[in-house]
């Protein structure tokens, strides 16, 4: 009796450990695919704050808290399943949605490229911080549209990073990363919406540093919100870049892949900096073919027809 609930005991054990394990590994597999997917979270990051512009101070958690709840709809009910289908009965239709997807974020880069160029991005800034009224449905539907095209580029790309794991394992991995990402995303929006308004707490305070740090925070939000535009630009480029060139390596074209890794080889040996300078070559190179790609989408998309409809 004595060894028979020892063995038993070994065995539920054994089974725990094995338990452990396949949480352990499903956390790192999700955790993995939540880095991978890391640019287009900054640049969902970068792009929600502006749908906020022109609400009430006390509308803009509101709000942000709606457009989060569309998201994580999006990614559980909608981009989960369908990715998941794909990934099972279709797999070879994932590579080209993916490339579609770096194709609309180098588009999305592109554009906003051309807008701080030509200087069209900060009238556009303006009116919309003029306006006095701001419809919060449409403001809410407009960014869970957007949001969709982002949503979906992340969980395919978290799905691609794990797609050698079973069915449940990825389905679990996923809901993992919508979760992940959905909280990251809009916890960070959140709290860069309302850091001006810490800021002004802060600037009432009668301790004197604390003061000056608040007027220093209230200073210093325009050109973090700057700053952010800027990177969630380059992370576009550069995501929807590297996307193209790993989906056409996929697909059997790999001329422009093997040429950035050409050139990787050749900066990788570099004393202290070469792993550095790898990741530069990597990502500059991506970002090259992101302007490009997303130039002439660009160039299709706005110029071609105007041309037309002047003809």
């Amino acid at each position: 009796m004595a060894v028979g609930l020892v063995a038993l005991l070994d065995d539920i054990a054994a089974f725990a450990k094995l338990a452990a394990a396949s949480v352990d590994d499903i956390g790192a597999a999700a955790g993995r695919a939540s880095v991978k997917a890391t640019g287009v979270v900054i640049d969902d990051t970068a792009v929600t704050p502006q749908y906020v512009a022109g609400l009430a101070a006390k509308r803009e958690l509101p709000v942000i808290k709606r457009i989060a709840m569309g998201s994580l709809r999006n990614k559980l009910l909608f981009i989960l399943p369908a990715a998941l289908l794909l990934s099972e009965y279709l797999p070879v239709l994932l590579t080209p949605l993916l490339m579609v997807g770096g194709t609309y974020l180098a588009f999305e880069g592109a554009e906003k490229l051309w807008e701080m160029v030509s200087g069209k991005h900060g009238k556009a800034v303006d009116d919309a911080a003029a306006k006095k009224a701001v419809d919060e449905d449409s403001v809410v539907s407009s960014a869970v549209r957007t949001d969709f095209i982002l949503s979906a580029e992340i969980m395919v790309i978290a799905l691609n990073e794990v797609a050698e794991e079973g069915f449940w394992a990825r389905a679990i991995i996923l809901v993992i990363v919508a979760l992940l990402i959905t909280a990251v995303v809009y916890g960070i929006v959140g709290l860069i919406v309302k850091m001006d308004d810490i800021g002004l707490h802060l600037a009432g305070r009668n301790t004197g540093w604390v003061k000056s740090f608040g007027h220093g925070l209230v200073k210093a939000m325009p050109r973090v919100m700057g700053v952010i535009s800027i990177v969630g630009t380059v992370a576009m480029l550069w995501v929807g870049g590297h996307i193209l060139l790993q989906g056409t390596y996929d697909l059997g074209w790999h001329a422009p892949y093997d040429l950035l890794h050409v050139l990787e080889e050749a900066v990788h040996g570099v004393t202290a900096v070469g792993g550095f300078l790898v990741w530069l070559v990597d990502t500059l190179g991506s970002a090259i073919v992101g302007v490009v790609v997303g130039a002439v989408v660009v160039t299709v998309v706005h110029f071609i027809p105007r041309k037309n409809k002047h003809h």
